[in-house]
């Protein structure tokens, strides 16, 4: 499997000829757009534009299943879950939905637009055993560095990725923080992160930043 960000809480999932999408950021938007076509797409809020770009990622002869809100999926072998974050969100986009999904034996949760460090039972029970956890760590309308650290900390993952911050230069205070609380201060960014089920195996709450 291939992980590539995008930027803000867009990510893009390969693995051999299948390519899901994560939270696309749409056309509308004011952040910077990336169009590629993928066969499922996961929308963390239907009417945040930053999150919904379906048609960003319908190109050529892709035209994905569409997956927008809670409930059990599955599409093509893959198995998605999805839970509401109703109340959690901010006031302008109040409902959003978090999204757990098992790719080549690889359990995968992105928290999308997750306010809140305190994870409801429902969420939790959702949620389950992670291997690779999405946490936002923006701040503002989403958990902030310190409480998107222990949010991560707390649903024991072997692999934590941030998302939802400005940059990764030095000037970015939002990501050295996060990075300060997981004793990660050295880790330097990659542009893409293969994945392997050996190699989540062999982690440990470990931090990976991906370029954007």
């Amino acid at each position: 499997m291939v992980i590539t960000y995008y930027g803000h809480e867009f990510f893009k999932l390969q693995f051999g000829d299948t390519v899901i999408a994560v939270n696309p950021i749409s056309k509308q938007s004011a952040l910077k757009q990336t169009r590629f076509g993928a066969d499922i797409v996961l929308v963390g809020a239907e009417n945040d534009k930053d999150k919904n770009g379906v048609e960003m990622v319908t190109h050529g002869d892709k035209k994905p299943f569409v997956i927008s809100g809670p409930g059990e999926y599955e599409v093509g072998g893959i198995f998605v879950k999805g839970t509401g974050l109703k109340g959690e969100g901010n006031e302008k986009q109040p409902y959003m939905t978090a999204y757990w999904l098992l790719l080549e034996g690889i359990r995968l949760c992105f928290l999308s637009g997750l306010a809140s460090k305190q994870i409801s039972k429902e969420m939790r029970e959702m949620i389950g055993e992670v291997d690779v956890l999405f946490v936002p760590i923006g701040g503002g309308d989403v958990l902030n560095a310190s409480d998107g650290h222990e949010v991560a900390v707390s649903l024991e993952p072997k692999i934590i990725i941030p998302m939802h911050f400005g940059g990764i230069d030095e000037k970015d205070q939002v990501l050295r923080q996060f990075l300060k609380e997981g004793g990660a201060e050295d880790i330097k960014p990659v542009d893409k992160l293969t994945l392997k089920k050996k190699d989540v195996l062999e982690a440990s709450s470990s931090i990976v930043v991906l370029s954007a």
